[in-house]
């Protein structure tokens, strides 16, 4: 998907709302586990209740692979499933060295027809060029992420001064452009969303940790937008678990439906 095409998407929507498919056998409402795919049945009526509130679905891949093959069924029929228009996320982390980075990226791009994938930028840019050998698909670098452990190396300081995370964004911004990479920043990191778009001013972020996490989706919005919008928001638990019966996905609606409001006042 090209950038054009996303960036309508959220005009046309008024929303830059990523709905995150965590989709968990244990949480989700018991009435569904009848069915011959449950995931499945889940992830459809989610997607059926919140389609034209959103602009992206992003499938933590590790969900469906813990599941084996019924895991990766349930997530082929999803990906399926979403809108053409809808741009899609395999939220999966990926990152090793260029052969092992060359069959991840067949995986998702060509097997699995993802419109883009998370890689871990960590093992340098051989790890993560493979995947940007792909027109119109994209590779989105984690950047500064919102888990407690992230002050472990993200925040270090350099000898020139510089923080870690901050190095990694300048370093691995040039690996591709703006029509093929974005980056991942915490929505609890939203303190320094001002100075990540001194680095990248120009590349669209997604943000996650939006809800359940705490994340400020005002403080967020208004420190992250560029002009071309250049952010998706992620919300995963707060939406998709919003109910536990049959009206589930009504529930997930109301709640995607309260964020979606909040990003049309800026759109």
């Amino acid at each position: 998907m090209k950038k054009e095409e996303i960036i309508e998407q959220i005009r046309t929507k008024k929303s830059f709302l990523c709905i995150g498919l965590d989709t968990d056998i244990s949480k989700i409402p018991s009435f569904l586990l009848s069915y011959d795919d449950p995931i499945f049945e889940f992830n459809k009526r989610i997607i059926d209740a919140t389609k034209d509130l959103c602009v992206a679905y992003k499938p933590n891949i590790a969900f469906y692979e813990s599941m084996g093959a019924k895991g990766w069924t349930s997530l082929e029929k999803t990906i399926k499933y979403i809108p053409k228009n809808i741009f899609t996320i395999a939220d999966a982390k990926r990152g090793d060295i260029g052969n092992t980075a060359k069959k991840y990226a067949e995986t998702f791009f060509s097997t699995y027809n993802f419109d883009s994938i998370t890689v871990a930028p960590y093992m340098g840019d051989d790890s993560v060029t493979p995947f940007l050998e792909y027109s119109n698909k994209w590779t989105i670098i984690l950047g500064l992420t919102s888990n407690k452990g992230s002050n472990s190396f993200q925040n270090l300081v350099l000898e020139n001064g510089s923080k870690l995370y901050k190095e990694v964004l300048s370093v691995s911004s040039s690996w591709g452009n703006t029509d093929n990479t974005m980056f991942v920043v915490g929505a609890t990191k939203a303190q320094d969303l001002k100075e990540i778009r001194k680095i990248i001013p120009n590349h669209f972020l997604l943000i996650p940790g939006i809800g359940v996490q705490g994340g400020d989706l005002e403080e967020v919005i208004k420190n992250g937008l560029n002009s071309d919008i250049g952010i998706l928001i992620n919300s995963s638990r707060g939406i998709i678990y919003a109910g536990d019966d049959e009206k589930f996905a009504e529930q997930s609606r109301f709640k995607a439906e309260i964020i979606q409001q909040q990003m049309a006042k800026y759109l």
